[in-house]
């Protein structure tokens, strides 16, 4: 076989393991809170205490996404990779054959490592094994399979809950995996970067963790112990002294997970904080919806139809991403991400009225109007966060806004199921109906998701840096490139390459 097929070979090879495997994780990931009332009733935990399968999934991320991509630049892509799958199909398995809830919270917490490697690597294998405008199209198809996994995970889930039960779709996705694996064993070539060091900031992962954990414990636990107990402010304390670590630590590694002159940058500031809020918003609303539509005191609905009556906000969310490079270009990033924000506001105070007599088709525009939103507010928050970097740094740049992903999803779940929770409560021990309180849990939950998205309107305006309209290159691969940026919610996808004129402008 001469050269150039056996390149052309090993770069399709690069582009089907990685967006499969991206596709197969981002629908595992959106389709599990669709399965927690199954899980709830197969292993007896409550769902309060199962949010830790969602919130522990993304509070791991958090913390290894940024390692995953050294580890690969050190020790090999591939071989991070491949111990990125095989890790994933372990914590399928055993999620899988899990009898308690507490062995589906580790398999899921084993997950968040497993994923967030995938992910990471993943796009490096992508960046590295293909170039130019090949890279442009690899890139954006690997976007798409991410926007399409969210998408279709809820329905999926749904749909194996009733033909398999809950167990099936982890079935599946480790089968997925393996299939995976054997493609990048078989096609995919070996990579690293020789010049980088071979430190790797394992202090600083620990240290990550170390601060989200106590920190989503009290969230989590507020209800019960009330905000100002010993036991939470506790929490809220070890947070900020682990947080503190980590700052220390970064002034003084070789390699620091997060270059601390980055936070002098406000655009990129600005952009992290915008994508932290659109990230925890729609992955909140997303878990209380999911808990909600499914409750026999309300709508009563099956998994499936669950599945189904979730669609809207991710296809809504998917259909808006072709509009955003357009409407970015025509009238600038800072005021389409002030739009997303200011209508994800909208739809999240509109949810905040929801009654005990509301029907499905009631929350049917305000779901729309949030996933509208965020698909305006995505794509410019990412290619802000990039493109306010030089260009040696747009990988650190994304590897924080994609740990701003994961923080914010980790936290404004565990915050929204504490809020729905406690009020629900609440409203029951004062002799309210279930369907009532469980209307008043969701209502209070969405009061805050809008105030966080009243503070993402705030964060375009004053932080995220202009982009001069009318500038840039304009042909389809560009815009279908921004597109897969803007309904990528999980991973932050580099935009295309841009000429020196046409990146944001740095405003003072």
């Amino acid at each position: 076989m001469s050269r150039s097929a056996t390149r052309a070979g090993s770069a399709g090879g690069v582009l089907a393991a990685t967006c499969i495997s991206t596709l197969v994780v981002n629908a595992n990931t959106s389709a599990v809170s669709i399965l927690l009332p199954a899980i709830s009733d197969d292993t007896g935990m409550s769902l309060e205490t199962l949010q830790w399968a969602v919130t522990g999934y993304s509070l791991v991320g958090a913390a290894v996404i940024i390692t995953s991509g050294s580890l690969g630049d050190v020790f090999g892509r591939r071989r991070i990779f491949q111990g990125g799958l095989l890790l994933f199909v372990a914590s399928c398995v055993l999620i899988a054959l899990a009898r308690t809830g507490e062995l589906v919270i580790a398999g899921r917490v084993i997950q968040g490592a497993s994923g967030a490697t995938i992910l990471a690597c993943g796009l490096s294998l992508l960046t590295v094994g293909t170039a130019g405008d090949k890279q442009l199209r690899a890139v954006t198809l690997w976007g798409a399979a991410a926007a399409v996994g969210a998408a279709a995970g809820p329905l999926v889930g749904g749909v194996l809950v009733n033909l398999t039960g809950w167990q099936g779709l982890f079935w599946i996705d480790a089968a997925v995996a393996v299939g995976c694996m054997g493609i990048t064993a078989l096609m995919v070539e070996e990579s690293r970067d020789p010049d980088r060091s071979r430190s790797i900031d394992y202090a600083g992962t620990l240290l990550i963790a170390l601060t989200l954990m106590p920190l989503i414990l009290g969230v989590s636990k507020s209800g019960g112990w009330g905000w100002w107990s010993p036991a939470t402010l506790g929490c809220f304390a070890v947070t900020l002294l682990a947080g503190y670590a980590f700052l220390q630590v970064e002034r003084r590694v070789e390699v620091p997970l997060l270059d601390l002159a980055l936070l002098r940058n406000r655009v990129l500031i600005g952009s992290t904080i915008a994508i932290l809020i659109g990230a925890g918003t729609i992955n909140g609303l997303m878990y209380l919806l999911s808990l909600y539509f499914q409750d026999p005191s309300t709508l009563g609905f099956s998994p499936l139809e669950a599945g189904l009556a979730t669609l809207p906000a991710t296809v809504g969310l998917v259909l808006t991403a072709p509009v955003v490079p357009r409407l970015a270009q025509r009238i600038g990033a800072r005021p389409t991400i002030v739009l997303g924000f200011a209508i994800t506001t909208v739809g999240f105070v509109v949810v905040g009225f929801t009654q005990e007599s509301w029907r499905y088709v009631a929350f049917l525009l305000p779901l729309i109007a949030i996933a509208v939103g965020m698909g305006l507010s995505n794509g410019p928050s990412s290619s802000g966060a990039t493109a306010s970097v030089p260009a040696a740094q747009v990988g650190e740049a994304s590897g924080v806004s994609n740990m701003a992903r994961y923080v914010g999803a980790a936290v404004a779940t565990a915050l929204a199921a504490t809020i729905y929770a406690s009020v629900s409560a609440n409203q029951q021990a004062d002799g309210a109906s279930t369907a009532a309180a469980l209307s008043a849990g969701i209502g209070a939950a969405s009061w805050v998701m809008a105030g966080f998205s009243l503070v993402g309107v705030v964060m375009g305006a004053v932080f995220i840096a202009r982009i001069r309209p009318g500038q840039g290159r304009n042909t389809l691969e560009d815009v279908l490139a921004a597109a897969a940026s803007a309904a990528a919610v999980v991973h932050t996808v580099p935009p295309a390459p841009a000429d020196d004129d046409t990146i944001a402008s740095r405003e003072p």
